[in-house]
């Protein structure tokens, strides 16, 4: 019987970025593990990345031993909004919604923050290291354009200049999500990143969501520190994984 919670796809953003087949898949127990091996000799996959609750270790496992490799271990945080009040915002630089034409701004943030921010792409050897950054920023750019990949996007305005931003996305009547933040190099230390934590709960909050969940890799102690001191608590975490079919 399939798991109705696994699932497996090709990824036609990561194809048009490393010019190779990929898929990704969510797996759950061992059965998952050889489906999506299946799907993918049969679609000619090059690469599949797969995410697997930390918990299910045999499961992990079992995917070691089937050729998978680990590239990253992700940690989510999850707040109650309708428990707690949420915190002030003390930070002096103001942050509104992006606006049309701003999409250019928000890219050339992150092409200066993303550069060799080490995710589960960078974790891989055989991807490009160049590529693996443009992932970040073409993400940002996306979200500005694209209501299918974030609800909202928040910027910092310094002086009329955008100094960062954070993505948003509800993901269903009582959950929203801050998907990805970040703050330019040169406006680091000025509290912007907890003023968008901040202000992402109040969106979540005036849009009738009760709860907010963010998440980063396991080593970004920085970022858990912040969502601690305002409120966050460790939720649930997955392991990725890569699996490569064939030498490109």
């Amino acid at each position: 019987m399939a798991n109705k919670d696994f699932n497996v796809y090709l990824s036609s953003i990561d194809k048009e970025r490393f010019g190779i087949q990929v898929a990704r898949a969510y797996i759950l127990t061992s059965p998952d593990v050889d489906q999506s091996i299946e799907y993918c000799k049969i679609h000619n996959v090059n690469m599949l990345i797969a995410r697997c609750p930390a918990s299910n270790l045999g499961t992990v496992q079992f995917m070691e031993q089937s050729g998978f490799l680990l590239m990253d271990t992700l940690v989510y945080y999850a707040r109650n909004l309708a428990k707690t009040p949420i915190p002030e915002d003390y930070c002096s630089i103001p942050i509104r919604p992006v606006r049309p034409g701003e999409e250019e701004a928000v890219k050339a943030v992150a092409t200066r923050a993303f550069q060799g921010y080490y995710g589960h792409y960078h974790a891989d050897p055989r991807l490009d290291q160049t590529k693996c950054d443009e992932t970040y920023v073409d993400w940002a750019y996306r979200s500005c354009i694209s209501r299918e990949v974030a609800d909202e996007v928040l910027v910092a305005d310094r002086d009329g200049e955008i100094s960062g931003f954070a993505t948003l996305r509800f993901n269903d009547m009582e959950e929203g999500e801050g998907i990805l933040f970040c703050v330019d190099p040169s406006a680091q230390g000025q509290g912007i990143y907890r003023s968008f934590i901040v202000q992402g709960m109040k969106w979540c909050q005036n849009n009738c969501r009760s709860r907010m969940v963010v998440s980063t890799q396991v080593t970004n102690i920085a970022v858990q520190k912040v969502w601690a001191r305002v409120g966050f608590e460790p939720s649930t975490s997955y392991y990725t994984m890569h699996k490569w079919f064939d030498e490109v």
